[in-house]
């Protein structure tokens, strides 16, 4: 036990030097210029308050709608409330894709990368800009449907609508939380008490994390109401360390080093009691010690002393990298301080980082040239520095590559795929949202034979979803899980081809997929290929009949997710068998089944208590 306070304590010590040296600084400065605000803003008169609901919505991570509608995507945020104070399901608001714990139960699910902070809660973001730049006194969320989702708020110095940029742009927390389910999912107003800021900000984030709802959470707009003057606040501020800052000067290491580590030549090397024999402990002991620290807290830790240094610059305690926690702070400085310590590295998340010019496409490329090697995982969603160059040096550096996350990568040109081809191992690739084009799609088909998991959805600019499957079929028959989400233009014939060479499939999202209909058959074809399925989600296929249903029953033992939303031809007495037969069932969503009122559903959750079935509403 003493060798770890003692480490914790030197942790602290350190952390509360560099602050005080960092601070006096322009501790003075910062004094007079509070005494000179304050004796000028004392005859100022009282600011007016500003409302404003969003203008426009500027990135997000995910949403349930269209890449090419309005209903229930993020872009419903921009403006004043379409549907608040009603409650319900309603098509005029923006949903996410996800929600509850079910995502991650799937056997799509990736692992988490270790050393995630605990603390780190988001699952999904959106930004809105505002017209007005405003020193924030209240933001209010406007939810309309299983409200509880926002973990986090955000406020950033950058003006977006500013045509010169400045080179540092700041992001504050304005209020950050726990998921949480509200007793209700009836609408509300969600507005907590906000941190001041000392810069006015016209762009807010918000970070949700749904795993604790019922059902898809809704949100109707935003307001940021603030001032235009600035507030009387206290000017200084304790300056944080900034991941970053990872090493210090010889002077840091030997004004702390024999305090902790180092032996006393005074005591004719004899050992200092003051360190509590730490660095007596076996390597391999203070090794397990440090792993569990979050990365920028190692980081500062090795600014202790040297003894300390050389166990935080060690390898072996980057294999396994999450950065998406640090996004508002990673830049190339960062990249560039990690890069002799992830010579090992394995498994890395740099979801949502590095935009607004914080990582440059040179930067990570460099990064990856040094790091890249021994890479089998590789979690980039969100990030909008990726161009052609990084994904060419991502397919050339990481031949071992198994698993590649670019979801939402939106602004990436479709010609960049077509490299992705060069990664002979690759398991999982998610492409959710990107402008892959169908020729990089078959290239990386032809080449990349071992898929287990693929992601396709809301991939528009696929012309022939048929073509694409049919050569899934042929050469990727250990397919897992397949996401054709929206995939407008798969047919019967494509289907057929794809449960034909892909008979191992546990999981199959044809969510919205409006071009197949059950009465070719196809849906009950699927059924009895699939013996393994575990997840089905036929989302808005409204041809959906009783007949699919007992061919699932009878085909189907494992199923344990299924969705039929909207279908009008399903009776409760095909869902009662369904439900009978498939013992491991847990989540069956029958919104909008017109066949299927709450009466009827409430009566079939209270003889089937260990499923959750899913009835939406709207008043």
């Amino acid at each position: 036990m003493f060798p770890m306070l003692t480490l914790l304590s030197m942790f602290y010590y350190i952390c509360l030097r560099r602050r005080c040296r960092s601070g006096s600084r322009g501790e003075s400065l910062g004094g007079r210029r509070a005494l000179v605000d304050l004796g000028q803003r004392s005859t100022l008169p009282v600011t007016v308050e500003v409302e404003q609901y969003a203008k426009e919505v500027l990135d997000f991570s995910s949403h349930y709608g269209s890449e090419n509608s309005m209903s229930y995507t993020m872009w419903n945020l921009a403006g004043v409330p379409n549907v608040y104070p009603s409650s319900g399901d309603f098509t005029q608001t923006a949903v996410f894709r996800t929600y509850g714990r079910w995502w991650d139960q799937c056997v799509s699910s990736p692992a988490q990368i270790r050393r995630t902070p605990p603390s780190f809660h988001s699952r999904d973001f959106l930004e809105l800009a505002f017209e007005e730049q405003v020193y924030p006194t209240a933001v209010e969320v406007l939810e309309t449907y299983h409200p509880g989702a926002v973990v986090q708020i955000l406020a950033c110095s950058l003006n977006p609508f500013t045509q010169n940029p400045p080179a540092d742009v700041r992001w504050e927390v304005l209020w950050s939380g726990e998921p949480t389910k509200a007793m209700s999912p009836q609408a509300r107003q969600f507005s907590p008490t906000i941190r001041p800021i000392n810069f006015p900000t016209n762009l807010l984030r918000l970070e949700v994390n749904s795993s604790m709802l019922e059902y898809y959470t809704e949100l109707d707009a935003v307001v940021l109401r603030g001032v235009r003057e600035r507030p009387i606040l206290a000017l200084y501020k304790m300056p944080m360390i900034d991941i970053s800052d990872l090493s210090d000067g010889e002077e840091d290491l030997s004004e702390t080093g024999g305090a902790l580590c180092c032996r006393s030549a005074a005591a004719d090397h004899k050992h200092s009691l003051g360190n509590g024999y730490f660095d007596k402990l076996p390597y391999e002991l203070i090794q397990v010690i440090i792993s569990h620290l979050a990365v920028p807290d190692l980081c500062r830790l090795g600014q202790c002393c040297k003894l300390l240094q050389q166990h935080c610059s060690d390898p072996l305690q980057y294999v396994q990298l999450s950065l998406q926690p640090y996004w508002s702070r990673l830049n190339d400085a960062s990249l560039a301080h990690l890069q002799p310590r992830c010579t090992l590295l394995q498994r890395l998340n740099m979801s949502w980082c590095g935009n607004r010019g914080a990582v440059t496409a040179a930067g990570f490329c460099s990064f990856i040239r040094s790091c890249g090697m021994s890479l089998v995982c590789l979690e980039l969603s969100c990030c909008h520095f990726l161009n052609e160059m990084c994904l060419e040096v991502i397919c050339a550096t990481c031949p071992r590559l198994q698993e590649l996350d670019l979801s939402s990568c939106d602004r990436l040109q479709p010609q960049a795929f077509t490299h992705i081809a060069k990664l002979a191992h690759l398991q999982r690739l998610i492409l959710y949202r990107t402008k892959i084009e169908q020729t990089a799609m078959l290239n990386i088909l032809t080449f990349c034979i071992e898929l287990k998991h693929l992601n396709l959805g809301s991939c528009v600019m696929i012309e022939d979803y048929d073509v694409v499957v049919s050569l899934l079929a042929a050469r990727c028959r250990g397919l897992v899980s397949l996401d054709l989400w929206r995939c407008r233009n798969l047919s019967e014939r494509g289907l057929a081809e794809l449960v034909a060479g892909c008979a191992g499939l546990e999981e199959l999202d044809l969510g919205w997929c409006s071009s197949l209909h059950s009465s070719s058959g196809c849906i009950q074809l699927l059924c009895r290929r699939l013996k393994r399925l575990r997840k089905l989600f036929l989302t808005a296929n409204r041809t959906v009949c009783d007949n699919d249903l007992e061919q699932l029953a009878a085909n189907c033992p494992s199923l344990e997710h299924l969705d039929i939303l909207g279908t009008r031809m399903v009776s409760p007495a095909a869902v009662r068998r369904l439900l009978q037969s498939c013992p491991r069932l847990r989540l069956l969503d029958v919104s909008f089944c017109s066949q299927l009122d709450t009466r009827t559903v409430q009566e079939l959750t209270n003889l089937f208590p260990n499923i959750s079935i899913k009835k939406s509403f709207t008043q």
